[in-house]
């Protein structure tokens, strides 16, 4: 197993395994609040054994080299995590996105661990883009996608059902050369 640092606050970045299902449900458990009205990551982990059904699936994923999922620990405390959601070696594409209990939020958290995934994503699997997907009503995920210098190429409207109802999505995106641009 790894860690990545991500700053001088005690926050790590380490990949979610099955094996850390009881850690995770409880993080869920406090994220929950913070997650659901986004995306179906607290809805899809709500006992134990659907907990570990989802850190296996990112597994599965990880070995097919189609995804892969992070934790973000804050003083040895899972608070957040990122993901690569989509992962296509063969077309240069993926997705990244992140999630956060709220007593971590303010912290630049989500937009360091980011950072990590884009540079490993870009500079050792040769990436050419990099995309980010967030409900507009999502005013604290879309800032991340800015932070990260990345573009907003458009709103699907009205693409994405979560709970009843029907989201704005906007697409975000860092091609490989501009990446490397913006870091020096």
């Amino acid at each position: 197993m790894f860690t990545v640092s991500l700053g001088d606050d005690g926050t790590e970045l380490r990949p979610l395994e099955p094996w850390q299902a009881e850690e995770f449900l409880a993080h869920m458990d406090r994220a929950r609040a913070l997650v659901d009205p986004w995306i179906p990551l607290a809805a899809a982990a709500t006992d134990l054994p659907s907990a570990r059904a989802l850190l296996q699936r990112y597994a599965d994923k990880q070995a097919a080299d189609t995804g892969r999922l992070y934790g973000i620990w804050l003083d040895g405390t899972l608070v957040g995590g990122v993901l690569f959601r989509v992962f296509e070696p063969e077309a240069g594409n993926c997705e990244i996105g992140c999630w956060l209990e709220s007593a971590a939020e303010g912290r630049g958290l989500v937009t360091r661990a980011s950072r990590k995934l884009i540079d490993w994503a870009v500079d050792v699997r040769g990436m050419h883009r990099v995309e980010w997907i967030a409900s507009s009503a999502n005013t604290r995920s879309v800032a991340v996608a800015e932070r990260l210098g990345m573009t907003r190429e458009g709103v699907l409207r009205e693409a994405y059902p979560h709970r009843g109802k029907r989201h704005d999505e906007e697409i975000w995106a860092v091609l490989a050369p501009e990446w490397r641009s913006a870091r020096g």
